[in-house]
């Protein structure tokens, strides 16, 4: 009560007033990792209090879980009864698994909870390897010390190989964002953002939001990169090709790779993610992009594609200093003119909505197109992403290219 003195629920009134919805952290242990008491075994006694003090999401976390670990069953039981609890109480609470992917919650967490953590913890690194956290995307789909410390890459080449488990409700949670922390490069910042949410991984802010600088906020802030993480078709990205290159890192890390996702419309995004320590051209193939309907037999790869930029409308660094200070709201209507391109307000149109009616903040800039074919070629700097959406061309459009 020192720390609340008013109670939880005035700190859940609080949060709702201003627009906000209200975290609450526990763990399917003992105790929480911090040493506080947790909820195993009084799961519904928490539950209910959660409800009752207005809860909207649970962080669910794994430590000092009694030894009930170690096959899937008995991690399932384990967390199995909060979800019960959850639902018991009547009240919606977004349920978020948290055990670093042990025993491999993407085979059976769909069924009772919203998203389960498939790594060890995150930190601000984009790409350094860290005994602590000692399996790497290789080998780590089966983890028996999933650790923490785990790197932008390490932790994204795990998503490569259950990218198919993720689905509407439910997902693989890659952990939160450390964008704005400082140790990283805006790049790498821009690579970590892109990668989550064309994985469609829950978009955790992982810094204090009262010191973001602008270039932080116009990264979290980006809709065309929102777009993806929101887009009906709830499905992750797919590796198509990874190459390790010569030019590595200080840490010895260097490829690149080309990630590929259906969204709901028919569009395609394509991730073209340069791990490499410089910058270069990174390309591919219409073949390459359709490979799962064909390659190049595919009808796909016959069309001409319509190329969008997603970070050529980023927001600028003046407009964002603007909004931190209170100079100008999301809709630009206080002081200055804002860039519909550059801002999206989800609170009164979902992002659902604005794709169905071809929001222009949501698609990114045009920048070109890629004839039947052909060949995506981009320059993307180093620890970056060339960041796209390819929209097929209609009849409509060819018909007036091939008049002029």
């Amino acid at each position: 009560m020192t720390r609340f003195p008013n109670g939880m629920g005035h700190v859940a009134d609080k949060l709702h007033s201003m627009g906000l919805m209200f975290g609450m952290y526990s763990s399917a242990g003992l105790y929480t990792c911090a040493k506080y008491a947790a909820s195993l075994g009084r799961e519904v006694q928490d539950a209910n209090t959660f409800a009752f003090w207005g809860v909207d999401y649970l962080k669910y976390d794994n430590c000092y879980n009694e030894g009930q670990s170690g096959t899937s069953l008995i991690t399932y039981n384990r967390y199995n009864a909060m979800s019960k609890a959850l639902n018991q109480t009547g009240r919606p609470i977004l349920y978020s698994m948290c055990n670093w992917g042990e025993d491999k919650p993407w085979n059976w967490a769909q069924t009772m909870s919203n998203s389960w953590r498939m790594s060890g913890d995150i930190y601000d690194s984009f790409d350094r390897p860290d005994a602590r956290c000692p399996c790497t995307g290789d080998d780590g789909y089966d983890c028996q010390l999933p650790g923490f410390h785990c790197s932008v890459m390490n932790i994204l080449n795990k998503m490569a190989a259950i990218q198919s488990k993720s689905q509407s409700g439910a997902v693989n949670d890659m952990d939160g964002l450390e964008i704005g922390n400082g140790g990283m490069s805006d790049d790498e910042y821009k690579l970590h953002f892109s990668m989550w949410a064309f994985n469609v991984s829950p978009l955790i802010i992982g810094t204090d939001v009262t010191k973001m600088t602008p270039q932080t906020y116009s990264i979290y802030s980006n809709p065309a990169v929102i777009a993806l993480n929101q887009d009906p078709a709830v499905s992750a990205g797919i590796r198509v090709w990874r190459y390790f290159v010569p030019d590595i890192d200080e840490y010895g890390q260097g490829e690149i790779s080309l990630w590929t996702r259906a969204l709901a419309n028919g569009d395609i995004a394509v991730a073209l993610v340069n791990a490499g320590n410089n910058s270069r051209m990174v390309n591919a193939s219409l073949g390459d992009i359709f490979f799962d309907s064909g390659a190049l037999r595919s009808p796909q790869a016959m069309e001409t594609w319509d190329i969008y930029d997603l970070w050529a409308n980023r927001m600028d660094d003046d407009t964002a200093a603007s909004i931190l200070s209170g100079g100008v709201t999301i809709n630009g209507t206080v002081t200055n003119s804002m860039n519909s391109t550059s801002r999206y307000n989800a609170t009164t149109t979902s992002y659902a909505e604005g794709l169905a009616m071809n929001n222009t903040a949501l698609y990114g800039s045009m920048i070109g197109s890629i004839a039947p074919m052909g060949i995506l070629n981009s320059m993307v700097p180093r620890h970056g992403v060339g960041l796209f959406r390819l929209r097929k061309q209609s009849s409509e459009t060819m018909k007036k290219r091939d008049e002029l």
